[in-house]
């Protein structure tokens, strides 16, 4: 079995309108859909990441600078992660289409290199 990160692409704004029953639904959404693979062995781990965007290190001229990021006139940020456990880039990709995420953002999908 190989692994997967799955990013989850959104922008705050979109969620910015929603009442808090529709914000707990979808966070029951999620649940409902994590707790799934999670039964099935196929999540390893999953973190919802604030959306303040945390902060940028870049090394330039002998220093690390750091700033916030990403900037406000950014509109796309990662909202969050899962790590799958899948045989093959294709059965991660069919886990992938089932993410509730999809309906709010976009996702992507990267094989994590076993070293």
């Amino acid at each position: 079995m190989s692994r997967y990160l799955m990013l989850l692409h959104e922008n705050p704004a979109a969620f910015a309108a929603m009442s808090p029953a529709e914000l707990q639904a979808i966070l029951e959404e999620y649940a409902r859909w994590s707790d799934a693979l999670l039964q099935e062995g196929r999540l390893l781990q999953g973190e919802k990441l604030r959306d303040d965007g945390g902060r940028r290190l870049k090394q330039q001229g002998g220093q690390v600078l750091v700033s916030d990021g990403p900037y406000a006139e950014v509109k796309d940020v990662v909202g969050g992660f899962f790590i799958l456990s899948a045989e093959s880039y294709d059965a991660a990709v069919a886990l992938a289409r089932t993410c509730p995420h999809l309906r709010y953002g976009e996702v992507e999908l990267r094989a994590i290199e076993e070293v």
